[in-house]
C-alpha cells in the first residue's frame, strides 16, 4: 500500500504545472565551497534519476511496477531546491495526459492515507492550474455536494495544511482563460460559499503566520476570479454585504493599530459607520508603528535630525513670509502635533527635510517621504518579520484587487449605497475618523496596496457625477439634523485633503501618478459650483510643484489634473482668478510651498482664501501679469527645448534640441484644448500664437501630435464662433473681431492644414482636419480671399469621395456647415453640388457616415426654406426639379434607417414637403413621392422610435401644414395625418412629443384644411382629452412640461375654434357640456398666464376674443338661439379673466 501510495503522492507531482529538472555539471565547484558542490550534486543525481525514469518502457508488469517506484522514491529522496541549476523546466500536459493524470489524482484522494492528501492537493492544483475548463468531467467528484474539494474545506474538521492545499487547488480551479467557458453556475457558488467562509473566520487554528496568509490569498484570488470570469451578479445584499465586510477587513490586514472588529454584513446606508478598534496595548503601539522601526541608535539619530530638521523649516518659514508671497500661494506645513489629531496620521510624526542634494525649491526636496522606506519589508528588521510583512501586505493587495473585480461587477448606483463604508467622511467633534481606503493610502507602508487602493478608490470616483451632484454646503445650516447633501458635500472635502495630504507624502513616482490621477477623477465628478470656493485653489497651489517634477508620469498626471481643474463646471470664478495668477508661479524655479493644516480635517471652515475674492492681476509686484498662466506654461511645454535637470532625458547631441517627452506634450495640447473650450475669453489673447502652436504640431512626424494639434485647432475654431453668438452676453470690445478671425484663417489655411487634409495615409488626420475646417467663423469665411475660399470647398466636396468612413462623415458634417453660411446658401450652384455629394454619403455602408449626411441634409433643407423665404420663387425656380425629387426619394428611404439617421431624414422631409411649389405638386412623377413622404412621416409618429425621431416627425408634418399648395383635408392620407398627430398628443409618454403634435394640429390656415366635420370633431375632442390628461404621466420629470402643454393645447382650441363653421358647433356645444368646468379653467389659467417668447396675457385674451367674436358672427348669421350657449360660456370666461385680472 505505501508504494502505491508513493505512486499517486509523485506521479501527481512529477506531472505538475512545473516538472524539476537538471542538467549536468562536469566541473566541481571551487575548493571549499562545500554548498555549492553539494547543490550541483543533488542536480546531477536528480537530472540522473530522472532520465532513467524517462528511459523506462511501460509495461503492465511486477517488475516495471516496482523499478518505477523505486526510482520514485529515489527522485523524491535528494535534496534539491527549487532554484538549483538545472531544475525548473515546464512542461505543457495534454489532454489527453491530463485527463488521465486527474481522474489519477482523484483516485488516489480517494483510495490514499491521509498523510498523502497534501502532497496529492498540491500536484492537483498545479494540474488544474488555467485548466479548468478541461476539468468538467471531474467536477462533480471535486466540488459536487460530498465532492473531496468541499470536504477538505471545512475549516471546523480539516487539517489546517489540508485546507490550506485544497483552497489553493480550488482557486487554480476557479482561474479563469479568456475564451474559454467557465465553471457553471452551482461550482461557482459552491466555491464562492467556501472562499468567503474562510475569509469569515476570525482567526484560523494555523499557527503560522505565513500559512494564514497564503491561506487568505488563494481566498482572495479564487474570489476575483469567479468575479472576472462569470461576471457573477451580486445581486443579493446579504451576499454582497458579506463579501465587501471581510474586503474591508483584510485590506488593513497586518497593519500595526487596525485589528477591526467589523460586523459580518455591511449594508447599504447613507450614514458613515464607524469602526471599532480593539484597543491595543502602549507599548506595542510605539514598538510597531506602521511605517518601518528603527534601531535605538538610528532612533537617537533620527531625534536629533528632527531637531534640525524643525530649525530649518523654521527659517524656511521666516524666509519665505520675508519674501512677501502673493496671496494666491497656499502656506502649508504638516506639524506633528496636528497630525496626532488624526487617525490617519497617528504615525507620521517627522517634519519634512530639505535634502542639500536637490535644488532648495525642487518639488521633490520639499516633498520627501514621511517615512524611511517604501519597500516590502526593512532590512533592519531581520528575514522572518520582513518575510510576514510582506505576505500580509499581498493579502491586502488580493482584498483591495478582489474590491476592484466586486466593484466592476455591480451597477454604480449600488455601490454608491456602500459609499459611507469606503470613502472617508469629515468626522464631528470628539468623533473618531472611520476606517476607509484613505486609511490605506495614507497609513499602508506598501506603495503596491497605496497604488491598488487609489485604483479601486479612482474606479469608486469615476462616473460618480450624478450621485455626487447632490452635495451642497455653499450655505450655512443650521438645522437639527445634517441633510444628505451637506454630509456628501463634507465627504467631498475630506477626500481633497487626504488626497492632497498623501500626495504632498509619497516618495514613490508610481503611486504618487496614481494620487494625482485619482485626485483629477475626483475634480471631474465634484459639483464645485455647490460647494464652498477653495477647494480647487489648494489642488491647484498643491499642483503645481509637480509640473516640473523628474519623473515624466508625474509630470502628465499633473498637467491632467490641470485640465480637470478647467473642465470642472466651467466657467467657474474660482478657476478664472486662478488662471489670472502670475505666470512665475507655475514655471521653474518659483517660489516654494511649505505645507500647512493639511492634518486638520477642519481646515476648510477655518480657511479663507483672500486671492478668491481680489485678484492676483492687482498684486503691485505683478503689474503686467499675463492674461493666463497656464496658456504660457502649456504653450512652453509643447514648443519649447526641455530643461536638462530631468532625469528622463534621452542621451544625445548636445546641437539636437530636445522637447518634452511626447506624453507631456500631449497632455499639455489637451488642457489648451479644455481651456480654450471652457475660457476662451482668457485664452483669445493668444489666439495668434495659439494657432501658430496648432500649425507646428501639424507639421511634427508625431502622428499623435499632429491630431493633438488639430484638435486645438478646432477649439479655437469654435471658441471663435461661440463667442459671436447674440445669447452671450459679452461687450463687443472683448470678443473677437472679424478682422482677427480673418487672419488667423488666413494663417492656419495658408500653413499645414490643406496638406493635413490631403494626407490620404493619415486618416485619422484627415478626419480631425475636416473639424477644424468645419468651425470657421461664417463672418470671417465670407471676407476670406476668393482663392482660400475655393480651397476649402474644393477639399471637402472632394473628401466626400474618399474611401475611410471616417474622413467622409467628418467631410459630410463639414458640408452640413458650410451649407448654412450666409455667402454660400444662396447660390445655386454650391447648395446643387453640396446636395449630391451628400445624397451619395446618405447612401454609405457606413452608419455613421449616413448619420452625418443625414444631419447636413437636414441643415441643407433648412436653407432652402430660408432662401424661399428671402429670395422667393427665383431661388426655386433655379434649383433643378431632379435634384429636389431626388432629396425627397433619399430622404424618404432614410427614415426607414436607424433613430441616429432617422430623426434628420424626417426634419428633412418636412422642410421638402414645405418648399414644393404648385407646379412641382401637378407634376405626376413627383405626386408618389410626395404620398410616400407623408406616408413615412405619419409610420414614424406613430412608430416604436425614440421620443427625438417623434418629435422631429410632428415637427415636420406641421411644416407639411404649412404648404398651401398640398391638399390636405381632400387628399387620402389626411385622416392618417391627423390621426397620428391626435394619438400623440393625447397617449405619449413625452410631454415634449405632445407638445409638438398640439404645435403641428394648430397650423393650418383654413377650415378646409382640416377635412369633414367628423375630422374637425375628431381632433377637437382629442385636444379636450389631451388637455384633460395633461397631469397624466409615469414619468415624474415630465411634470415640468405640464403647463406649456397646457397652453399649447388651449392656442389649438382657440385656433380651431377661430375657424369653426356651423356644422362644427354642435361638437362644440357638447363638450362644452359635459366638460365645460374643466374647459373653463384651463383656458382661464392659458389667458392669465404669461406666454412664452415675450407672450402676455393680453395677447392670449386678444385671441381668444377673436375667436369669440368669431362664434358670435355665426350667431347672427343664423338668426336664431342655437349657439347662444356656446358664445354666452366664452363671454363668461373672458369676463371672468377680466374681473381676477382686476382684482
Amino acid at each position: 500500500m505505501a508504494a502505491q501510495e508513493g505512486v499517486g503522492t509523485l506521479a501527481g507531482m512529477s506531472h505538475g504545472r512545473r516538472v524539476p529538472a537538471a542538467s549536468v555539471h562536469s566541473s566541481l565547484p571551487p575548493s571549499g565551497d562545500l554548498e555549492a558542490y553539494n547543490q550541483q550534486n543533488a542536480a546531477r543525481d536528480f537530472h540522473r534519476h530522472k532520465s532513467k525514469m524517462y528511459s523506462l518502457q511501460p509495461a503492465d508488469t511486477e517488475t516495471f511496477r516496482t523499478e518505477l517506484n523505486l526510482l520514485l522514491d529515489l527522485l523524491i529522496s535528494q535534496d534539491y531546491s527549487k532554484g538549483a541549476p538545472g531544475i525548473g523546466e515546464e512542461v505543457i500536459v495534454d489532454e489527453q495526459n491530463l485527463d488521465f493524470l486527474l481522474g489519477f489524482s482523484v483516485s488516489a484522494l480517494k483510495q490514499c492515507s491521509s498523510w498523502t492528501h497534501v502532497e496529492i492537493l498540491h500536484a492537483l492544483a498545479a494540474l488544474v492550474y488555467s485548466n479548468g475548463h478541461k476539468c468538467q468531467k471531474y467536477l462533480p467528484y471535486l466540488l459536487g455536494p460530498n465532492g473531496i474539494l468541499v470536504q477538505f474545506s471545512d475549516a471546523s474538521k480539516t487539517d489546517p495544511e489540508l485546507l490550506r492545499a485544497s483552497i489553493h487547488c480550488m482557486a487554480n480551479l476557479c482561474l479563469c482563460v479568456p475564451g474559454q467557458s467557465y465553471l457553471e453556475e452551482p461550482y461557482r457558488m459552491t466555491c464562492f460559499k467556501i472562499f468567503l467562509a474562510v475569509l469569515q473566520v476570525p482567526r484560523t487554528n494555523i499557527v503560522d503566520e505565513i500559512a494564514n496568509c497564503t491561506l487568505l490569498q488563494n481566498a482572495l484570488k479564487g474570489i476575483q476570479s469567479i468575479l472576472n470570469g462569470s461576471k457573477m451578479s451580486l445581486k443579493e445584499t446579504d451576499q454582497l454585504g458579506s463579501l465587501l465586510a471581510v474586503l474591508k477587513k483584510y485590506m488593513l490586514h497586518g497593519l500595526p493599530g487596525f485589528n477591526i472588529e467589523l460586523p459580518s454584513i455591511i449594508y447599504p446606508t447613507p450614514l458613515p459607520q464607524y469602526d471599532g478598534i480593539s484597543p491595543t496595548k502602549p507599548e506595542q503601539s510605539v514598538a510597531t508603528p506602521s511605517r518601518p522601526t528603527w534601531s535605538k541608535k538610528k532612533k537617537s539619530r533620527a531625534k536629533q535630525k528632527k531637531g534640525q530638521q524643525e530649525n530649518e523649516n523654521k527659517d524656511t518659514i521666516e524666509s519665505d513670509s520675508g519674501d512677501g508671497l502673493t496671496a494666491s500661494v497656499d502656506r502649508l506645513k504638516l506639524c506633528s502635533a496636528d497630525a496626532n489629531y488624526n487617525l490617519y496620521l497617528t504615525t507620521q510624526k517627522s517634519a519634512m527635510k530639505i535634502s542639500g542634494k536637490d535644488p532648495p525649491h525642487s518639488p521633490s526636496s520639499r516633498f520627501k517621504k514621511l517615512y524611511s522606506s517604501d519597500s516590502e519589508f526593512s532590512d533592519a528588521e531581520g528575514g522572518l518579520q520582513g518575510k510576514i510583512r510582506s505576505f500580509q501586505a499581498k493579502v491586502r493587495q488580493g482584498a483591495i484587487s478582489c474590491f476592484l473585480s466586486t466593484i466592476k461587477s455591480i451597477e454604480k448606483k449600488v455601490l454608491y449605497g456602500y459609499w459611507s463604508a469606503f470613502v472617508p467622511d469629515m468626522p464631528g467633534i470628539g468623533s473618531p475618523q472611520s476606517v476607509s481606503l484613505m486609511t490605506v493610502i495614507l497609513k499602508d507602508y506598501s506603495p503596491k496596496t497605496r497604488a491598488c487602493a487609489l485604483q479601486v478608490l479612482s474606479a469608486i470616483l469615476d462616473g460618480s457625477k450624478q450621485f455626487l451632484s447632490v452635495a451642497d454646503d455653499a450655505s450655512e445650516y443650521k438645522q437639527a439634523f445634517t441633510p444628505f447633501s451637506v454630509t456628501i458635500a463634507s465627504s467631498i472635502r475630506e477626500l481633497h485633503r487626504c488626497l492632497l495630504l498623501a500626495m504632498v507624502a509619497e516618495s514613490s513616482a508610481q503611486t504618487l501618478t496614481q494620487i494625482i490621477k485619482c485626485l483629477a477623477t475626483l475634480v471631474s465628478n465634484a459639483p464645485y459650483h455647490r460647494l464652498k470656493p477653495g477647494l480647487l485653489t489648494r489642488v491647484w497651489n498643491y499642483i503645481k510643484p509637480y509640473i516640473r517634477n523628474k519623473d515624466v508620469n508625474v509630470r502628465v498626471s499633473g498637467l491632467t489634473l490641470l485640465g480637470a481643474v478647467v473642465s470642472a463646471q466651467v466657467p467657474l470664478p474660482e478657476v478664472q482668478l486662478l488662471l489670472q495668477q502670475p505666470v512665475v508661479s507655475l514655471l521653474p524655479n518659483s517660489v516654494p510651498i511649505t505645507i500647512t493644516r493639511l492634518s486638520d480635517p477642519d481646515w476648510w471652515r477655518k480657511e479663507t482664501f483672500p486671492e478668491l475674492e481680489v485678484s492676483s492681476v492687482t498684486n503691485p509686484r505683478h503689474p503686467q501679469a499675463e492674461p493666463c498662466c497656464l496658456v504660457r506654461l502649456c504653450i512652453s511645454l509643447v514648443i519649447n527645448p526641455r530643461e536638462d535637470s530631468y532625469s528622463d532625458s534621452d542621451v544625445s547631441s548636445a546641437a539636437t534640441l530636445q522637447y518634452e517627452p511626447s506624453p507631456v506634450r500631449l497632455e499639455a495640447l489637451q488642457v489648451l484644448a479644455c481651456l480654450v473650450k471652457g475660457y476662451f475669453n482668457m485664452a483669445q489673447s493668444y489666439l495668434m500664437e495659439l494657432g501658430e502652436v496648432a500649425c507646428k504640431c501639424m507639421q511634427e512626424m508625431d502622428a499623435s501630435i499632429q491630431l493633438h494639434g488639430a484638435k486645438l485647432l478646432e477649439e479655437l475654431g469654435t471658441g471663435i464662433v461661440q463667442q459671436q453668438k447674440t445669447d452671450l452676453v459679452i461687450s463687443a470690445e472683448k470678443k473677437v473681431t472679424v478682422g482677427q478671425a480673418v487672419a488667423f484663417w488666413n494663417m492656419i489655411l495658408s500653413g499645414p492644414l490643406p496638406a493635413a487634409l490631403q494626407n490620404d495615409q493619415h486618416p485619422t488626420l484627415q478626419t480631425s482636419a475636416c473639424d477644424a475646417l468645419s468651425s470657421v467663423l461664417p463672418e470671417a469665411f465670407t471676407s476670406l480671399p476668393d482663392d482660400c475660399q475655393i480651397l476649402c470647398i474644393t477639399l471637402l466636396l472632394g473628401l466626400n469621395h474618399s474611401e475611410n468612413p471616417l474622413v467622409k462623415a467628418a467631410a459630410a458634417r463639414a458640408l452640413g456647415v458650410y451649407i448654412l453660411f450666409p455667402c454660400l446658401r444662396q447660390d445655386v450652384m454650391f447648395v446643387a453640388d453640396s446636395a449630391n455629394a451628400i445624397l451619395m454619403s446618405l447612401n454609405d455602408k457606413s452608419p455613421n457616415v449616413r448619420a452625418k449626411a443625414a444631419w447636413s441634409l437636414g441643415n441643407l433643407t433648412d436653407t432652402l426654406i430660408v432662401n424661399m423665404e428671402m429670395i422667393g420663387q427665383s431661388f426655386q425656380e433655379e434649383l433643378s426639379d431632379m435634384l429636389l425629387l431626388e432629396m425627397l426619394k433619399s430622404a424618404t428611404e432614410a427614415s426607414k434607417d436607424k433613430d441616429k439617421v432617422k430623426s434628420n431624414a424626417v426634419r428633412a422631409l418636412g422642410n421638402l414637403l414645405h418648399f414644393l411649389q404648385p407646379y412641382h405638386i401637378l407634376k405626376p412623377r413627383f405626386t408618389e413621392s410626395i404620398e410616400g413622404a407623408i406616408r413615412a412621416l405619419i409610420s414614424t409618429v406613430l412608430g416604436e422610435s425614440t421620443m427625438k425621431v417623434k418629435w422631429n416627425a410632428c415637427y415636420a408634418l406641421g411644416n407639411v401644414f404649412k404648404n398651401t399648395a398640398l391638399p390636405l383635408g381632400k387628399a387620402v392620407w389626411t385622416a392618417d395625418a391627423y390621426h397620428a398627430l391626435t394619438t400623440a398628443v393625447k397617449s405619449c409618454k413625452n410631454f415634449k412629443v405632445r407638445i409638438k403634435s398640439a404645435t403641428a394640429l394648430s397650423t393650418p390656415s383654413r377650415r378646409e384644411q382640416y377635412g369633414t366635420i367628423e375630422q374637425y370633431s375628431e381632433i377637437w375632442n382629442s385636444l379636450v382629452t389631451a388637455l384633460e390628461k395633461s397631469e397624466e404621466t409615469e414619468d415624474f420629470l415630465e411634470f415640468k412640461y405640464c403647463a406649456s402643454l397646457r397652453a399649447q393645447i388651449c392656442q389649438a382650441l382657440m385656433h380651431m375654434l377661430g375657424m369653426a363653421n356651423q356644422g362644427d358647433l354642435p361638437c362644440i356645444r357638447k363638450t362644452v357640456l359635459q366638460k365645460g368646468s374643466l374647459i373653463r379653467n384651463y383656458l382661464l389659467q392659458y389667458i392669465k398666464s404669461g406666454g412664452e417668447e415675450n407672450e402676455t396675457h393680453t395677447d392670449r385674451e386678444n385671441i381668444f376674443q377673436r375667436a369669440t367674436d368669431h362664434i358670435r358672427g355665426l350667431q347672427e348669421d343664423t338668426l336664431g338661439s342655437k349657439v347662444i350657449a356656446e358664445v354666452a360660456f366664452l363671454e363668461d370666461i373672458i369676463i371672468s379673466c377680466e374681473k381676477e385680472i382686476k382684482a
